[in-house]
């Protein structure tokens, strides 16, 4: 079930949800409301075709850069962003990334396939931002790009994979 405010207050008030830094007006009726951070990950680089298998890492095609102004990101183009808030979920509550609706109806697509958070994380969450707008779109870090939508999981689970101590996109 999702959680509604009333209830994301309640979790966050026994500290079994947490969200660093956190001001009030960034919970909503049933979300809560995340910045863009000043590091992103820009896809480029590599070989002219990447092999999508089991092996395929990111990293080899990408490059870390700050933002010290607006980011053009041009149509058809994906990065990566991280958010400014730490997230600490416990292992019954997980979550799902959403993109904001004013974004989306201006072509900004907050994550591509991967939002889902898992129960028991305790990082910063990795958003692939994509322009599917016919111009480009300028990014800005502190902007309020994305919102967590929390669900209480039947069971319990910790994630501890590949991503569980993510700090850089």
């Amino acid at each position: 079930m999702i959680l509604t405010r009333d209830a994301i207050l309640a979790e966050i008030d026994a500290g079994r949800v947490v969200v660093d830094p956190l001001a009030p007006d960034q919970i909503g009726p049933a979300s809560i409301d995340l910045h863009l951070d000043d590091e992103i990950r820009i896809l480029d680089g590599g070989p002219a075709v990447i092999d999508v298998n089991d092996d395929a890492d990111y990293l080899a095609v990408s490059r870390t850069e700050r933002m010290t102004g607006p980011y053009e990101l041009a149509p058809g183009q994906t990065i990566h962003g991280i958010t400014r808030e730490r997230l600490t979920l416990p292992g019954d509550i997980s979550g799902w990334l959403e993109g904001r609706s004013r974004f989306a109806r201006l072509g900004l697509m907050i994550h591509v396939t991967a939002g889902f958070v898992s129960p028991g994380v305790n990082n910063r969450q990795v958003l692939e931002i994509s322009n599917l707008a016919g111009r480009p779109l300028a990014i800005h870090a502190g902007t309020r790009l994305c919102q967590i939508v929390l669900q209480r999981c039947e069971g319990s689970a910790i994630y501890q994979g590949r991503f569980a101590r993510q700090e850089r996109p």
